[in-house]
């Protein structure tokens, strides 16, 4: 592949034009939409609307007027077409980690008094994901048993197990689990399943309810483009919905917030998993970017936003990981999987040598206005560079660009220069 055959790709793209929804400063080729998503042209204004015309002059009016007061459900519904899931079964609300702390609570107060004592994840889970289920654990009566190799997955779902806990994607190496199939062992078993998307939403097709999922969360700042700290989201199934009593019973998840009454009594189905009082400006910036993914619907004759920005990843990804190879050969392992049913919308790479260097190659290449990032490595797993593909604004002479930026950053010793050795508080 050469520049002139990325080019002609790129005409005949389908979704080229969805690059104009957003504002992507110039020079940037912007390659880790998998941690923050780029931002909405549309966000500003509707940022501005909110400020200054429903609360500067609705004022409290607003709740009612501009609908305030259903915003979390009414942006779960848009969501829930990208996920799999029904009208009425999401909801928008506070962020990824409080959203699993009300899952898991909820899936370990029903299997309470199975017997069953452990709640299974991998040891390269994301960690706030293992932090939030290391405490409940303690706090619970629960064992949280962590798997090094996906391959065990299988054989540690015995009658031992409550909770399969798992992320879709993988955030360190890209890997992506068959929701259906473990889901369907983690049932055979006895056990309930909770999926945390928060690198999948957006990204790579779901299917909850065809899955049978129990409980899924996610955020909203990657590949949805709600913007940094945007709130999360979380979907439960509707066998479960109205069964369980999650613990953060705010006022916003009261049957009748308005009555006011002295004692909690639950909102039937999702609405229950609300808590305390909606960040309406965090929320109206978060359905500027879930309008970005759904507007691909309108490009793709009918396949569907997330089956057309599926396969467009795919062939980014392919690219990317074509070009490395051809032209920097020997200087790189990939860490994400080749195969599709196995891969997110992401490419991790490793040093061949294991050596140092991964975090000042994505320095350089960060100098030089491609945007990547790293994941520092442990005993099981080595250093990361990491990138991500969002097809929405990604075209493929991007990936032609960032991959010739890469071989001038090596082939120049750019990395080596003290500046991009030094450790900086995000990387």
């Amino acid at each position: 592949m050469n520049l002139d055959d990325c080019r002609r790709l790129d005409a005949e793209d389908p979704l080229a034009a969805l690059r104009g929804k957003f504002i992507l400063p110039e020079g940037v080729i912007y390659l880790d939409g998998n941690s923050l998503g780029v931002l909405p042209k549309a966000a500003p204004a509707r940022i501005a609307e909110v400020v200054s015309h429903e609360w500067g002059e609705g004022l409290i009016r607003s709740w009612n007027s501009a609908r305030w007061i259903d915003l979390p459900q009414r942006l779960g519904d848009k969501l829930a077409r990208l996920i799999g899931a029904a009208p009425g079964e999401v909801v928008c609300t506070d962020g990824t980690s409080v959203n699993l702390y009300k899952v898991l609570f909820a899936a370990l107060t029903q299997m309470k008094d199975s017997g069953r004592k452990v709640v299974l994840s991998e040891r390269s889970n994301f960690p706030t994901d293992l932090y939030i289920a290391e405490s409940l654990c303690r706090e619970r009566g629960f064992v949280l048993k962590l798997i090094d190799d996906p391959a065990g997955l299988p054989a540690a779902l015995n009658g031992e197990l409550a909770v399969l806990m798992l992320t879709h994607v993988n955030y360190r190496t890209g890997a992506m689990h068959d929701m259906k199939a473990l889901t369907a062992a983690a049932h055979a078993a006895g056990a309930l399943a909770i999926w945390d998307l928060a690198h999948s939403a957006g990204a790579v097709p779901v299917a909850l309810n065809d899955c049978e999922a129990d409980f899924a969360i996610g955020c909203g700042y990657k590949y949805l483009n709600g913007g940094p700290g945007a709130p999360a989201f979380v979907w439960v199934h509707a066998r479960h919905a109205s069964r369980f009593e999650q613990p953060l019973s705010g006022w916003f998840g009261h049957a009748a917030p308005f009555e006011f009454s002295p004692h909690y009594r639950p909102a039937p189905g999702i609405a229950r998993y609300l808590c305390g009082t909606q960040p309406i400006i965090s929320l109206s910036a978060l359905e500027c970017g879930i309008d970005t993914v759904l507007a691909a619907e309108a490009h793709d004759a009918g396949r569907g936003s997330m089956a057309a920005l599926r396969a467009k990843s795919l062939a980014l990804t392919d690219a990317f990981i074509a070009l490395v190879e051809e032209r920097c050969p020997g200087r790189f392992t990939l860490v994400t999987p080749r195969a599709h049913a196995q891969r997110g919308s992401q490419v991790c790479l490793a040093l061949a040598d294991n050596g140092p260097g991964a975090y000042a190659i994505v320095q350089a290449l960060i100098a030089r206005g491609v945007i990547g990032d790293y994941r520092a490595g442990d005993s099981q797993m080595p250093d990361i560079l990491r990138f991500g593909f969002t097809p929405l604004y990604l075209g493929f002479e991007d990936v032609w660009r960032s991959v010739d930026h890469l071989v001038q950053v090596l082939e120049g010793e750019e990395w080596k220069r003290p500046e991009f050795n030094q450790k900086l508080a995000v990387t």
